[in-house]
């Protein structure tokens, strides 16, 4: 009896405590945890800076997927992969073909432009 007492309790305060956590781990992720940082490489590419950007994610529990940034047709004269940085509409960008980011797995790419764009985060979705 004690024995089945104790697995009950035990089973009980660990399912408590799972869904607490769950719950509160989802809440602190979000958008605000996608940090996007870049760089001047030093190169110049046909006449322009070439800048060096890394995408990543600082939230350690869950990855993002969907991860739109501000990127207004992606302004650059050095290629970049489709499937790393990819204009949606005249303002948007999808980051890693939106497939999740991870913490610990940035995306980085590279584009040459007149000026630094700013690559503000829009959205993205939390994969748990």
């Amino acid at each position: 009896m004690a024995t089945h007492l104790k697995l009950s309790s035990s089973f009980l305060l660990l399912l408590l405590l799972s869904q607490k956590g769950w719950s509160a781990r989802t809440d602190r992720c979000g958008p605000a945890d996608i940090v996007v940082k870049q760089t001047k490489t030093g190169k110049v590419v046909e006449g322009q800076a070439e800048y060096a950007v890394t995408v990543s994610n600082r939230c350690g529990w869950c990855a993002q997927s969907m991860v739109l940034v501000k990127c207004f047709g992606l302004n650059t004269v050095k290629a970049v992969d489709p499937r790393v940085l990819r204009p949606v509409d005249g303002v948007n960008c999808v980051v890693n073909d939106g497939r999740p980011i991870t913490r610990g797995s940035p995306v980085v790419f590279k584009y040459a432009w007149m000026t630094p764009s700013d690559f503000k985060v829009v959205k993205s979705m939390l994969k748990c």
